[in-house]
């Protein structure tokens, strides 16, 4: 009788790739976790229970077909596992290492409401991937059948791209216009290379060019060419956009100099690790070395941030979020990493000004001065009732304030969408009242004609596996819509 491959979660521990040491990781930008090896990773996906309701693949946003795969692992057999793993994700080898799996399919594995610890879906899908790149499984793809109608995408990013492959591969002219010298979006730009490095990204953009797709880049959409412009020019026209706009405070001395946006500390950062020549890091003005840092926000971006001010060489780096630990919206294996690697949390506080150089310790005089950030005047909160989310409201706790010190202030606190009507002179194009772009659910179709729209410039700030989903739901809806025109015009 066979040995029984699977089922094994009775007998073997939940076991993570091995962490580097922090006090050694958070001097540079290389990933934290090491990979695993293939006994290592077969005996993981052994622990797979094979359950009959796989909430693993429901909680997945793009359904991968994660106990197949894990199945495949475990008896060796990768290439047809990485198959797999590629019939329903884009970038496996990227969701592997940023989605927040203990949110989604590690967090609604079956073995883990036993109490037998998850398995380590994430680590496993990664190395699935990473192993394709080195065996040479993965390689540019030639379409059986060249189309000629013609697709214009706006955004490189995760959703954007995601559509380019899907479209490509049916034999679709693809062409992807992005604001920034390299395509990625915010896997290139805005998350640090300690979670992912950046010649992943870079190799997957490469396999995609020389797959056909090009890439316009360096292209502003409504400065460098006109949203009309593309439209003639195409058969359809994707927004991929995403939202960049950064939420803003409305506290006294808002604007002091040292007072910066959170995007535009990780770019420059991302493009200083690229090996850029960047003047903003250079002068100082967007560099943590030597500095009091201090990051105003709870998420993931601020968790990208905390922990790239230690690896700048910052002096010290505090995170100042308005709730308590468990209503933060971030990864809490996140706020784990950055803990270890020396970032400080207060819990409950919430900024209620800023202090310049010119005044440091008056909390009467927060005028409108000019000067650079010397200190947040922290204000401390408590939670009070639950809100219309669930969420229990954060409230101020008056007379509470004192202040913090610091050279650099970032602001993690959210992002939302640009006004494109008026950046692309496009008064019908339609948006919420949030100033999203108003698309159809699971299509990407808009009012306008051969207008489509996917990711966060349509569901807000999400996550990049929610684009990868929304980007081959919307080429799989212009495939249909293109073939069936297609037929009518053969009748």
């Amino acid at each position: 009788m066979a040995k029984q491959p699977m089922l094994k979660f009775v007998s073997v521990d939940r076991s993570m790739p091995q962490k580097r040491e922090a006090d050694t990781r958070n001097k540079d930008f290389q990933e934290i976790y090491a990979e695993f090896a293939a006994q290592k990773a077969e005996e993981q996906a052994s622990r797979c229970s094979q359950c009959g309701v796989p909430y693993c693949q429901s909680h997945c946003p793009l359904h991968n077909n994660i106990p197949d795969w894990l199945r495949l692992t475990a008896t060796g057999r990768l290439k047809e596992a990485y198959e797999v793993s590629q019939a329903t994700n884009t970038f496996p080898e990227i969701c592997g290492r940023i989605c927040p799996q203990d949110r989604l399919c590690e967090g609604n594995c079956v073995i883990e409401q036993s109490g037998h610890g998850t398995v380590t879906i994430g680590a496993v899908e990664k190395y699935i991937t990473d192993t394709a790149w080195e065996e040479g499984w993965v390689k540019p793809f030639t379409p059986a059948t060249e189309r000629s109608e013609s697709i214009g995408i706006i955004g490189a990013g995760p959703g954007g791209l995601a559509a380019a492959d899907r479209l490509r591969r049916a034999g679709f002219q693809v062409t992807v216009y992005d604001r920034y010298d390299r395509a990625g979006g915010l896997l290139t730009y805005g998350i640090p290379g300690f979670k992912l490095e950046k010649d992943v990204v870079m190799r997957r953009n490469g396999q995609l060019t020389d797959s056909g797709i090009k890439l316009e880049l360096n292209t502003n959409v409504g400065e460098d060419i006109s949203f009309d412009a593309l439209r003639e020019k195409h058969d359809a026209v994707i927004i991929a956009t995403g939202v960049y706009k950064t939420r803003d405070l409305d506290a006294p001395n808002n604007k002091l100099t040292g007072i910066v946006r959170a995007l535009d500390y990780l770019t420059i950062s991302n493009k200083e690790n690229f090996g850029d020549s960047v003047p903003e890091f250079e002068d100082g003005t967007l560099n943590a070395k030597g500095k009091k840092v201090v990051v105003i926000g709870g998420g993931d971006t601020a968790m990208d941030c905390v922990r790239t001010a230690i690896r700048q060489g910052a002096t010290s780096v505090k995170c100042m979020y308005r709730r308590d630990r468990a209503n933060m919206p971030g990864s809490q294996r996140e706020v784990q990493n950055a803990e270890e690697e020396g970032v400080v949390f207060e819990w409950l506080t919430a900024p209620a000004g800023f202090v310049s150089d010119t005044n440091v310790t008056d909390l009467t005089a927060l005028g409108e001065h000019a000067g650079h950030v010397k200190g947040v005047v922290v204000r401390q909160m408590r939670l009070g009732v639950p809100d219309a989310t669930g969420r229990r409201s954060p409230e101020e706790i008056e007379g509470s304030d004192y202040i913090e010190e610091a050279d650099l202030v970032i602001k993690a606190l959210g992002f939302e969408p640009e006004d494109l009507p008026t950046l692309w002179d496009q008064p019908d194009l339609p948006v919420t009242r949030w100033g999203t772009v108003k698309a159809e659910f699971t299509t990407g179709k808009t009012a306008m004609d051969g207008v489509y729209a996917v990711g966060d410039i349509v569901r807000g700030a999400s996550l990049v596996v929610w684009a990868i989903r929304d980007g081959r739901d919307c080429a799989d809806a212009i495939i249909a819509e293109m073939s069936k025109k297609s037929a009518v015009a053969a009748e």
